[in-house]
């Protein structure tokens, strides 16, 4: 069966070289920058109550935690935006591992609002309890969610990021979706990051293995995040070819009539 040649250029002409995922790696590169841009502000902008131990009892600085506490609120949705965006890409690659991927992301996101609900309490109870409670119980509730806070930093974004590099780096190495010396990255990472944390759960703290954990992790994502922005996903990789041609197949003009 063969084409006429005039309907098989008008196809092509409409469809032109179309690339169904280049909006899906532009939204989900954006979102990994905005977690960047909302959560490295946010640490120093937190600081006053993160760093005060009295800070419950002090003259504060609430319009500037709160700003901070707004941004993580920003970064734990931006961060639960990428998995949606990326799972109906990632899922071909291997669906157990995509929903993973969404499910340690959410988790990450939970644990960040949980930090900022201790934090806006803190904050509450500075504005609102200060002046007529004892000041005494007022410092030891505040260092209470203050460490409840801590603790979902360490098991939110110190923890899930490693998982999500094995799961997401995982998908994205074998499917040559972007360089694979992104993903290689994220998966060298991972094993540090999860030693790192390990480490501190028992209490133990070591500055600098801390600092080369955590640099292929942030490496991973921030690059992730600007390749997927800039230049989208590779067009050779096996999905994009598949998906491609099969939106190709669903956009197509030509009628049964034009195939007989």
């Amino acid at each position: 069966m063969k084409l006429p040649a005039f309907r098989t250029a008008q196809a092509t002409s409409t469809l032109g070289p179309i690339d169904p995922t280049r909006k899906t790696a532009l939204v989900a590169g954006i979102l990994y920058l905005i977690t960047f841009i909302a959560s490295i502000p946010a640490v120093f902008l937190q600081a006053p109550v993160l760093n005060n131990a009295n800070y419950i009892v002090s003259a504060g600085a609430d319009a500037q935690v709160i700003f901070g506490a707004s941004l993580d609120l920003v970064n734990a949705l931006a961060a639960v935006g990428t998995a949606v965006a990326l799972f109906w890409v990632v899922k071909r690659q291997n669906e157990s591992f995509a929903l993973g991927f969404v499910i340690t992301r959410m988790f990450e996101a939970a644990t960040i609002v949980i930090g900022v609900v201790c934090i806006l309490a803190v904050v509450t109870l500075r504005q609102t309890s200060a002046a007529g409670a004892n000041a005494a119980t007022l410092v030891t509730v505040g260092q209470a969610l203050v460490a409840v806070r801590n603790w979902t930093f360490t098991i939110g974004p110190s923890l899930m990021p490693a998982l999500n590099a094995l799961l997401l780096g995982t998908l994205m190495y074998r499917s040559r979706l972007v360089p694979r010396v992104l993903p290689a990255a994220g998966l060298i990472g991972a094993p540090l990051q999860i030693s790192s944390v390990i480490l501190m759960l028992f209490g133990i703290s070591i500055t600098i293995f801390q600092g080369i954990a955590v640099a292929p992790i942030f490496f991973w994502e921030l690059s992730l995040g600007l390749w997927m922005a800039i230049k989208g996903f590779n067009r050779s990789a096996p999905l994009i070819v598949a998906i491609t041609t099969e939106k190709r197949h669903e956009k197509s003009p030509l009628s049964p009539a034009d195939l007989a």
